[in-house]
C-alpha cells in the first residue's frame, strides 16, 4: 500500500468558511497549503452555510468527536411564508402561505424546539437510506421518509425581526442538528411555512468564526512558517475533558497502548479524561485506581 505523501503536522487550524464551498474542499485547501498528511473536519457545513469550520492536522484528528460532540451555535434566518425543496433558499418554493405570526407568536414557538426534542431531516441531506445519501435520491425526485432522530437543543433565541417576512434566530444545540429543519419545523408551527436564508455556526465548542481563517488568506500564507503559526494546540480538541499528568512509568506504558499511572487529579474515577506528559497530550482513556486506560494515544 502506498504511504500518504505530506508532513506529519499536527493541530487545529480554524477557517471562516465562506458560502458557496464545501466542507471537504476546505479541508482539502488546508491539508495543500500546510502540505499535510492528514487532515479531516469536526462537523459539515452545508455550501450555502459559513462560519466556524475547525479543521484538524496529523494526530489531532483524534480528538474530532469530542468537538462533533460538544455544543455548537449558529445564527441564522428565516424566510416566513414559503416552504421549499431544500428547506433553504437554494430550493424551489414548493408552498406558500400569506399568514404572517407576529413577535409574541414567534417567542412562544420556540420553547417547542428546546430540550430533548426529535427531528426530521430534510430530504436533501447527507442521511442514508438503503446505502443511498438522501440528497442523491431527492434530485432524482424520489420522497423519502426519513427517521426521526433525537437532537438536545440547548437555546433558540429570537434576536431580531426585520420585517414581516424575516426573522434571525440564533440556536445552541449537540450534534446532529440541522437547522434547516428547525426552520421548516417552525414554520409549520406557526401555521405560514419557512426555510433558511442563510446559515453561520458562530462557534463549536472552543473554537469561534471570529478567530478563524479565510481562504484567501489560506491562500496567501500557504506553504509558509506563517501558516503554521495559525495552528492552535491539538489539546484544544479536549477542553471538555479533565487532564490529568502521567508519571515517568505511566507515560511509558501509555505510549504503548497500555494502562498507566497519572498523578491525583480532577478525573473521578470512571471518567474519560486525557493525560499530559511534561505539557504535551500522550492519551484519552477512562480513569480508574490511580490509572489510565487508554482508547487513544498521540503520537507526537
Amino acid at each position: 500500500m502506498a504511504r500518504k505523501k505530506g508532513r506529519d503536522i499536527s493541530g487545529w487550524l480554524i477557517v471562516d468558511k465562506p458560502a458557496g464551498v464545501t466542507s471537504t474542499a476546505v479541508v482539502n485547501k488546508v491539508r495543500w497549503a500546510l502540505g499535510a498528511k492528514k487532515a479531516g473536519h469536526a462537523g459539515t457545513l452545508d455550501p450555502a452555510a459559513t462560519g466556524v469550520l475547525a479543521v484538524a492536522l496529523g494526530e489531532a484528528t483524534k480528538t474530532v468527536p469530542f468537538i462533533t460532540d460538544a455544543l455548537k451555535c449558529y445564527r441564522f434566518q428565516v424566510r416566513l411564508g414559503q416552504a421549499t425543496k431544500t428547506d433553504d433558499a437554494e430550493g424551489e418554493v414548493i408552498e406558500s402561505s400569506d399568514q404572517r405570526p407576529t413577535d409574541d407568536e414567534i417567542r412562544a414557538a420556540l420553547p417547542l424546539f428546546e430540550g430533548d426534542i426529535e427531528q426530521v431531516p430534510p430530504q436533501f441531506s447527507a442521511v442514508k437510506v438503503d446505502g443511498e445519501r438522501a440528497y442523491t435520491l431527492a434530485r432524482a425526485g424520489e420522497e423519502m421518509e426519513l427517521a426521526a432522530r433525537p437532537l438536545y437543543v440547548e437555546s433558540l433565541t429570537m434576536i431580531s425581526r426585520p420585517d414581516a417576512d424575516t426573522v434571525e434566530l440564533e440556536m445552541v444545540c449537540g450534534k446532529g442538528g440541522y437547522v434547516r429543519s428547525i426552520a421548516r419545523d417552525l414554520g409549520r408551527e406557526l401555521g405560514c411555512l419557512g426555510h433558511v436564508l442563510w446559515l453561520r455556526r458562530e462557534w463549536s465548542g472552543p473554537f469561534e468564526a471570529s478567530d478563524g481563517i479565510g481562504l484567501d488568506e489560506i491562500d496567501a500564507l500557504a506553504k509558509t512558517p506563517e501558516l503554521d503559526e495559525k495552528l492552535l494546540p491539538l489539546e484544544l480538541g479536549l477542553d471538555d475533558l479533565p487532564e490529568l499528568k502521567a508519571t515517568p512509568e505511566g507515560v511509558v506504558r501509555l505510549r504503548n497502548g497500555n494502562p498507566g499511572m497519572v498523578l491525583p487529579g480532577e478525573a473521578d474515577w470512571g471518567e474519560e479524561a486525557w493525560v499530559s506528559f511534561e505539557g504535551k497530550p500522550v492519551a484519552v482513556g477512562i480513569y480508574k485506581s490511580g490509572e489510565v486506560h487508554p482508547s487513544r494515544v498521540f503520537n507526537l
